[in-house]
């Protein structure tokens, strides 16, 4: 039977830097799922396509090829063939990610290849939907949070490090209504799954949330 870990949770909560180092414990590979969505929010913004604009989304996303490889630092996604991988972390591609997140014929054709990579290899998904939708029958699922103060403050620490000039003020607000638009969404909105175990990172160091996160599926492999 796969080993499939299922991590969910709201923006800022740390799945994607978790979930490599869960991942590479248990020896099993990440797939970010959050970035397929980004890539596609980006190219929609570089071919100037409204993403509130349905129709037009899901017509690109049809004819859009986006692939994944696991390097050595991680997933790489890559677009046509191009890597993007460093240029889907912004606040503007992380709100086009959330609108295009939204349409049902975009969703449908992301947990397909999501759920398609699953069954070939043992994994481990982190998104918005995967203990809900992608992989409900997922070995373990966990739901990752964090106050919204605290995720907007690695967020922003983290965009400092890179040069970006948002306030804390403006990451805030940005985060906030990054979470009103993936928990209100009529299509899989985001949610704790009822099975899937809570993990709040709040006033949890980093390595206190990986070995949470270990214990949660050590306990559900052989509990």
């Amino acid at each position: 039977m796969r080993l499939n870990v299922a991590i969910d949770g709201p923006v800022g909560a740390g799945k994607s830097t978790v979930a490599d180092a869960v991942a590479a414990h248990l020896g099993i590979l990440h797939l970010d799922t959050g970035a397929m969505y980004r890539a596609l929010g980006l190219t929609a913004l570089r071919r100037g396509i409204d993403t509130q604009d349905e129709q037009a989304i899901v017509d690109l996303c049809r004819g859009l090829n986006i692939s994944v490889s696991h390097e050595e630092d991680g997933q790489h996604t890559f677009v046509e063939g191009e890597d993007v991988t460093g240029l889907i972390r912004t606040p503007e591609v992380s709100m086009a990610a959330s609108t295009v997140s939204r349409y049902a014929e975009v969703r449908k054709a992301m947990v397909k290849l999501q759920q398609k990579l699953a069954a070939e290899t043992d994994m481990l998904l982190d998104g918005r939907d995967i203990c809900t939708t992608v992989l409900p029958n997922a070995t373990a699922k966990i739901y990752l949070t964090a106050a919204a103060e605290e995720r907007a403050q690695r967020r922003w620490l983290e965009m400092q490090q890179k040069g970006m000039p948002d306030t804390f003020e403006e990451v805030l607000q940005a985060v906030k209504d990054r979470d009103n638009q993936d928990m209100n969404r009529k299509v899989e909105p985001l949610r704790q799954a009822e099975d899937a175990v809570l993990v709040d990172s709040t006033n949890m160091t980093f390595d206190e949330v990986v070995d949470a996160i270990l214990a949660i599926v050590e306990e559900k492999r052989h509990g």
